[in-house]
């Protein structure tokens, strides 16, 4: 079994960064998860089955944290002991705010028009700035170990992302009528 006390990186045999390696994370998961499957411990004792249980929902934990950008930058953060999702603080640069609530009265307006050719264009914006949030975030954490100035860097990256799944459920609905 594993050892449930690892971190996630440890864990999937991964360096310790924000920019991983998509199909090492893919590997490493299919292997570990072909270890700890409860089904593979099916016969065992129940204490077994508990473990293989609990090592399971570790790596699919871990799995689902490193896969997505904003949750593995946040996860280093934490390692790091720096909370970005903390509840009490909310603050975002105003201009930001403004940009994303722009970008939401176009949407609503471009949804009530039923043009997806404007909408998909919002969509492009949000993700391309997604992107580059992303890179800077990369640039923060990986290169100059910047870890309380990239905490409001992934908090605008988790607002837009946000932002970005509001969008596609418009885009979907557009598409549905």
């Amino acid at each position: 079994m594993i050892d449930l006390t690892r971190n996630y990186f440890d864990l999937f045999g991964l360096p310790e960064r924000f920019r991983v390696d998509p199909a090492a994370l893919d590997r490493a998961y299919r292997e570990l998860q072909s270890e700890v499957h409860p089904d593979r411990h099916a016969s065992g004792t129940e204490a077994q089955k508990r473990v293989a249980l609990q090592s399971s929902a570790r790596v699919n934990e871990g799995y689902r944290a490193l896969k997505d950008p904003v949750e593995r930058a946040s996860y280093l953060l934490e390692l790091r002991g720096i909370d970005a999702a903390g509840e009490s603080d909310t603050q975002l640069p105003l201009e930001f705010l403004e940009r994303q609530l722009e970008r939401r009265e176009e949407a609503s307006e471009a949804n009530a028009a039923s043009d997806s050719r404007r909408l998909d264009s919002i969509v492009s914006e949000v993700d391309n700035e997604a992107r580059d949030l992303e890179d800077s975030i990369a640039i923060l954490l990986d290169r100059d170990h910047a870890y309380p100035e990239a905490r409001g860097r992934v908090r605008q990256l988790r607002f837009l992302k946000k932002v970005s799944d509001d969008l596609r459920a418009l885009q979907h609905a557009l598409d549905e009528h």
